[in-house]
């Protein structure tokens, strides 16, 4: 009798955002997942509850890696903060495409989930508060590179010209900051 496969959370999640990368976010289901992953149903039922526990874990683990990416301390300037997070952009985007954006649009459908997204983002303008000139460029930079991210997902800009906003924002925002 052969082994059976043992498959953890972290393998689950790898063969998730396979799946959505080469099919999108429909393809993302219990039944795919189980047969992409060679486990049955029951064991990708017992690992997430339900598709919507799944989307969440996978949103999770991209918001850790973008903050990790993003690695700033407390204290940190505004206008450095959102240069950081212009760079944590440009690095996550090579990995993230609109498929798996996609599914981020679905996840924001749920109130719960929206919460969690308000509570982030509320997390980052109390970085950039501040009354200073630099500090309102770098709140005005934070939303340009948040606007172009919006544009990126919803498919707008499907030939990658945003990268070239993004070189905009951040000349502009270097220029605000050394003045």
């Amino acid at each position: 009798m052969g082994r059976k496969p043992i498959i953890t959370k972290d393998r689950l999640l790898d063969v998730a955002e396979e799946l959505v990368l080469a099919d999108g976010a429909k393809a993302l289901t219990i039944d795919a997942l189980s047969k992409a992953a060679g486990v049955s149903k029951g064991g990708v039922q017992y690992s997430f509850a339900s598709k919507d526990e799944l989307v969440r874990a996978l949103v999770a683990r991209w918001t850790s890696q973008f903050d990790a990416m993003l690695d700033v301390e407390d204290g940190t300037p505004p206008a450095r903060l959102v240069l950081r997070y212009l760079d944590a952009m440009r690095v996550s985007q090579q990995a993230m495409n609109a498929k798996m954006a996609g599914l981020m649009i679905g996840y924001l459908q749920n109130p719960e989930n929206m919460r969690e997204a308000r509570q982030w983002y509320r997390g980052i303008f109390a970085k950039l508060a501040g009354e200073t000139p630099d500090a309102a460029a770098a709140r005005v930079a934070f939303l340009a590179i948040e606007g172009l991210f919006l544009m990126r997902i919803s498919g707008i800009d499907d030939e990658g010209a945003w990268t070239i906003f993004l070189d905009d924002v951040e000349a502009v925002l270097k220029q605000l900051v050394e003045q």
